[in-house]
């Protein structure tokens, strides 16, 4: 009966003893889980950070940076959707981009009003935006409808683009886009692709909203 004990001892203590040798490693794997997870979306969080640089740029990149900044993000391999979805839509700016160097300078042309291009509109969008008076206002929007067909020429908006379908707001006119920016103020969408007719003026054309 007390050999029967004594084994019986013998157990619980060697139980104990491994639940007290197991005890602090089970908690570095906790600890070291957590850190894991921390740093991922860590790497998520800069990732968005550069791929929103890369599709609102105005001009500070070029493509090749641009493409650059998206190889190495697909490199890490992420598995976040929302991360999947911004590369797409950087991959296509860059596509984009190299189309239009291949057409010539950013798609620009020459114009009675002088040259048009993807940059000069997004300046003259942001000179209405920001306009001191609204005569100031009306002024700059006079120049750029210069640029268009009439100013009931159609602007596309896209508000989405994934997995290759593109999502517009309520389609507008040139005229009604310049008055908004006037009347709210608001920051203008980017110009995304504009198609002219035979006197090189623009007869259709595509924004696409800004995130921030």
């Amino acid at each position: 009966m007390i050999q029967l004990h004594r084994v019986h001892h013998s157990w619980i203590m060697l139980i104990l003893c491994a639940f007290i040798a197991l005890g602090p490693v089970g908690c570095k794997a906790k600890k070291e889980a957590k850190a894991a997870e921390k740093a991922r979306l860590e790497r998520i969080a800069k990732a968005r950070a550069d791929l929103l640089a890369v599709i609102n740029d105005q001009g500070s990149m070029s493509t090749d940076e641009k493409e650059d900044v998206v190889e190495r993000i697909k490199d890490m391999n992420l598995q976040d959707a929302e991360i999947q979805t911004l590369i797409e839509r950087a991959e296509g700016i860059i596509a984009d981009e190299r189309a239009a160097a291949r057409r010539g300078e950013d798609r620009s042309v020459t114009t009675k009003s002088g040259p048009t291009s993807e940059s000069d509109l997004n300046s003259m969008f942001q000179n209405v935006a920001l306009a001191r008076s609204t005569s100031d206002a009306n002024s700059q929007i006079r120049d750029a409808i210069n640029m268009f067909a009439s100013s009931e020429t159609p602007v596309l908006i896209i508000i989405s683009q994934s997995g290759g379908q593109t999502d517009y707001d309520e389609p507008t006119t040139i005229s009604k886009y310049l008055n908004y920016l006037k009347d709210t103020k608001s920051s203008p969408d980017e110009v995304y692709n504009m198609v002219f007719d035979a006197n090189g003026k623009i007869k259709e054309l595509e924004l696409i909203k800004r995130y921030n």
